[in-house]
C-alpha cells in the first residue's frame, strides 16, 4: 500500500508553493518571453534609435532613449515576475498582472515606433492577464477540493 507522509508543511498541502496550475506555468512562460523581447526592444532603442521609424504628427512623441530605458527596466521586471510565477506565489501573480497591465500601456504608447512588435507584446500580455487570472479560480479549486 502507498503511505503518504505529512511533511508538516501546511503551505505547501495547500498548492502554495508549487506549480498550482498549468495556467500558471504558462503564464510565467509567456511573461518570461515578453520580458524578453520588452528588454531587446529597450536595448535597440536605447543603442541605435535610427532603427525605429518616428510617426509625424503623432498624438504624443517621447524620447527615444527614455523609452528604451522604460522597455528595458519593465523588460527585467516582468521577466523577474515571470520566475517568481514557478513557484506559485499569490504576491507574483498579482505582481504578474499588475506588470502585464503596465506593459500593455507601454507597448501602446509604443505604437507609433514599432506597430507590429508592440501589438504583438500587447496580445502576449493580454494572454499572460487572463492565464492569471484564471489560474487564480483554479488554484482556488484546488485548495477547496485538498481541504479537510
Amino acid at each position: 500500500m502507498h503511505q503518504q507522509h505529512d511533511t508538516g508543511s501546511r503551505s505547501e498541502s495547500h498548492g502554495e508553493g508549487i506549480w498550482v496550475s498549468s495556467w500558471t506555468a504558462f503564464a510565467a512562460i509567456m511573461m518570461i518571453f515578453g520580458g524578453a523581447m520588452a528588454i531587446f526592444q529597450g536595448i535597440a532603442a536605447i543603442v541605435k534609435t535610427d532603427v525605429f521609424v518616428v510617426t509625424r504628427n503623432y498624438a504624443y512623441t517621447f524620447d527615444m532613449t527614455g523609452w528604451g530605458w522604460i522597455h528595458l527596466v519593465l523588460g527585467v521586471l516582468v521577466v523577474l515576475a515571470g520566475v517568481a510565477l514557478f513557484r506559485g506565489a499569490m504576491w507574483a501573480r498579482i505582481t504578474g498582472i499588475v506588470l502585464a497591465g503596465l506593459s500593455m500601456v507601454a507597448n501602446f504608447l509604443w505604437l507609433p515606433y514599432y506597430p507590429v512588435w508592440a501589438i504583438v507584446l500587447i496580445a502576449v500580455d493580454a494572454f499572460v492577464i487572463w492565464a492569471l487570472c484564471i489560474g487564480a479560480r483554479d488554484a482556488r479549486d484546488v485548495r477547496d477540493v485538498r481541504t479537510p
